[in-house]
């Protein structure tokens, strides 16, 4: 890819992503032992996404989505969910998480938004990980790298997944990729939201667009530019100092748990590769 400053061109060819992505959902899923995937549909873009992608690398019968929906969920959420389901004619279950999520809100007192949405998407992990031991499956992971960069997203939650296809695609350019692999239009025209609660868009809790955290964060992170650097092609010293600061405080959720160095051999430290274990 080649940039133009805060005019970055993140174009992609969709049809190299498509094929390199495939191959390493089907690569890596097997190379686990596993021959199947779940996926947690949301009824947005990188879910749709990743279930197209997996029922490629898998097959249709392999490739099992849940929905699940909260109370205050939105019913456009579910029903463009289902627009994805029947699209690929994969199985599908629909798990309503209110009866687990709110006895726990209630006997904790939980009035915060960012804690309940939290709880919410952990215990939806809950659910997809309990699927994954039914069904012998891989969960399947449907963050995008301009929400791991930022943090967006909850820890043990929805950025949790034992593959992840989008991580290393930047909003904007799975949008694209979605429109070149047939997800449904409505899903890729529509407001990003991770439907937390009413009215609540990813753009507007961020407080800026997509678009413009992607071209900043192309060029601070893959690129490397200085804040200096990065305030000469245009982009606002507080926008910049805002991504950046959003980038190093969330640096504790792209890694795994520090593990204190005791021994010769420590595992992600100096144990971390499948060669290690003689794959």
């Amino acid at each position: 890819m080649e940039t133009s400053g805060p005019h970055a061109d993140l174009s992609l060819n969709t049809s190299v992503v498509r094929s390199f992505l495939v191959r390493f959902l089907a690569d890596e899923v097997r190379n686990a032992g596993f021959s199947r995937g779940v996926v947690g549909l949301s009824g947005g873009v990188d879910s749709a996404v990743t279930a197209f992608l997996a029922c490629e690398a898998l097959g249709r019968g392999n490739v099992t989505a849940l929905m699940m929906p909260y109370r205050s969920s939105s019913r456009e959420s579910l029903t463009d969910a289902q627009l994805v389901v029947d699209a690929l004619r994969i199985p599908s279950v629909t798990v309503d998480i209110t009866p687990m999520v709110d006895p726990y809100l209630e006997s904790q007192h939980v009035e915060d938004r960012v804690r309940a949405g939290n709880v919410m998407a952990r215990q939806r992990m809950i659910v997809l990980y309990d699927f994954s031991a039914r069904e012998r499956a891989l969960v399947l992971g449907t963050s995008n790298k301009t929400e791991l960069l930022l943090g967006y997203g909850t820890l043990f939650g929805d950025m949790a997944s034992a593959v992840n296809p989008l991580g290393d695609l930047y909003k904007t350019q799975v949008w694209q990729l979605a429109a070149a692999i047939g997800v449904p239009g409505r899903i890729v025209e529509k407001k990003p939201s991770a439907d937390l609660w009413s009215g609540q868009t990813d753009e507007g809790e961020l407080g800026f667009m997509y678009a413009d955290a992607d071209r900043l964060l192309f060029a601070m992170i893959d690129e490397r530019h200085t804040d200096a650097e990065l305030a000469a092609m245009g982009f606002g010293d507080v926008f910049i100092r805002n991504v950046r600061r959003a980038v190093q405080k969330s640096q504790f959720k792209r890694r795994p748990p520090v593990v204190a160095k005791v021994s010769h051999r420590t595992v992600n430290v100096d144990f971390r590769y499948a060669r290690d274990w003689g794959l």
